[in-house]
């Protein structure tokens, strides 16, 4: 049988490991809610740098989470329907909580707080499971999976040259890539009589070296025809005046 085949050791034991992720995760739950005047706030929102086996190993850590927060959302909205607003210890609160709409409220706000006391068991931090909650719940509550994604980044770690990426939380358009088609550049008005009056007189430059052109092969055809009348006499004259030579000799 072949034991500790499934899954990265990543070099660690299963305790570190453990702790690993669990910091890993808060890290990246609480990056959602930084705070932009904190000098130490991360650039994006929701996005961790770490390396890539240590992402996908993380990344179903957090989904699991992110799949229990959404599960108790639809119940957290079914008990505010039965909480009260009034301020607690007052008199009408403490109506409420002798009434038998507390007991209701009790029994529907129970399984949402099992579930929070699942998240914190793994995240030991209650600020993270706030974020969490409140917040990733809400925002992925019509996703059904696939809450995060790994982008490998072209530069290695220094040191021992480990491949590097980036695992965040999608959804947001102001970290989504959108493809823009590219538009079509507007001509005026005055760019089209520049291209009108280019082509014209372009066209009249090609005219006036056709016109060229043809009057030198014609000058040229002159020339040859009247070379050649020029030539034909005195073949003529040769020939007459063979047959006397040819009487004197006689």
């Amino acid at each position: 049988m072949r034991h500790r085949v499934r899954g990265r050791h990543l070099g660690r034991t299963a305790s570190h490991r453990k702790a690993m992720f669990r910091n890993m995760a808060v890290s990246l739950i609480r990056s959602v809610r930084a705070d932009v005047d904190d000098p130490q706030a991360p650039r994006v929102p929701g996005r961790i740098v770490t390396t890539v086996p240590k992402a996908k190993e993380l990344r179903p850590f957090v989904e699991k989470l992110v799949t229990l927060a959404r599960k108790a959302l639809p119940i957290q909205r079914q008990a505010d329907e039965l909480d009260t607003t009034a301020e607690k210890n007052s008199a009408e609160w403490k109506a409420w909580r002798e009434s038998s709409q507390w007991n209701e409220w009790n029994q529907a706000i129970a399984p949402v707080i099992a579930m929070r006391r699942r998240a914190f068991a793994l995240l030991r931090d209650k600020e993270a499971v706030d974020i969490l909650f409140d917040e990733l719940a809400e925002q992925f509550e019509e996703r059904h999976g696939g809450y995060t994604r790994i982008v490998k980044l072209a530069k290695r770690r220094l040191g021992d040259g480990g491949q590097l990426a980036f695992i965040e939380f999608v959804g947001d358009e102001s970290r989504d890539r959108v493809k823009t088609k590219r538009t079509a550049p507007v001509v005026t008005d005055a760019e089209t009589d520049e291209l009108d009056t280019s082509s014209a007189a372009d066209s009249g430059e090609e005219d006036h070296a056709a016109e060229t052109g043809a009057a030198e092969e014609a000058a040229s055809s002159d020339v040859e025809e009247s070379n050649a009348d020029a030539e034909t006499p005195e073949v003529e004259a040769s020939s007459q005046t063979e047959p006397a030579e040819e009487e004197e000799k006689e």
